[in-house]
């Protein structure tokens, strides 16, 4: 059995986007076989946005935030599922994601006060983003550059190990038949708490 904490990342709180059912298939699929799922949406919080390097480094976690930060760090399995907007995370998810990984929350600070290493380690990581164009298209042609940036630099730095991927693209053309494939497919995944 896996703790698991799913960050839905899509800032709109209209129940008809994708990314709520996504997350929901995982964490159904994921109780179901046994494992703690902690389902966390961003569209039903309010916090502050991080405007300077040291609201980062040297700031608390708000107090709203502090129920995700936990489970956090006690799951042995991030999911963080969001829709590409401008070829990237939306501006709230980041935001989000700022905040949650806090300096102190995310990092060890180095004697020498440096190289941070990260607190992370020991979890694995799924990032899930859906997208209007093809998901061949992305990887390809955009060599999925934002979800590189997501996996390298922000979660692989902070020490999730592995970090894989699942891509939805023309989600707006989709039918019943391919979201019901979709969300059989993140059910899936939640059993295995991959």
């Amino acid at each position: 059995m896996k703790s698991i904490l799913i960050l839905d990342g899509h800032p709109d709180p209209d129940e008809r986007h994708l990314g709520h059912a996504l997350s929901a298939a995982y964490q159904q699929g994921a109780l179901a076989a046994g494992h703690e799922a902690t389902l966390v949406r961003i569209a039903d919080l309010e916090f502050p946005v991080l405007r300077k390097p040291s609201d980062f480094s040297k700031e608390p976690t708000p107090n709203v935030l502090q129920p995700a930060r936990d489970a956090l760090l006690a799951a042995d399995h991030l999911v963080l599922v969001y829709p590409l907007w401008l070829g990237t995370l939306p501006a709230y998810t980041k935001a989000f994601l700022e905040q949650l990984l806090h300096y102190d929350t995310a990092f060890e600070r180095a004697a020498d006060d440096r190289w941070p290493k990260g607190k992370m380690r020991g979890k694995s990581a799924r990032v899930v983003v859906t997208m209007g164009m093809p998901a061949l298209a992305y990887t390809l042609w955009y060599r999925a550059h934002s979800l590189k940036n997501l996996k390298r630099n922000i979660l692989g730095f902070a020490g999730f190990k592995p970090v894989r991927s699942t891509l939805f693209g023309m989600v707006e053309q989709a039918g019943e038949a391919r979201v019901s494939k979709w969300l059989k497919k993140m059910e899936a995944l939640g059993r295995d708490a991959a």
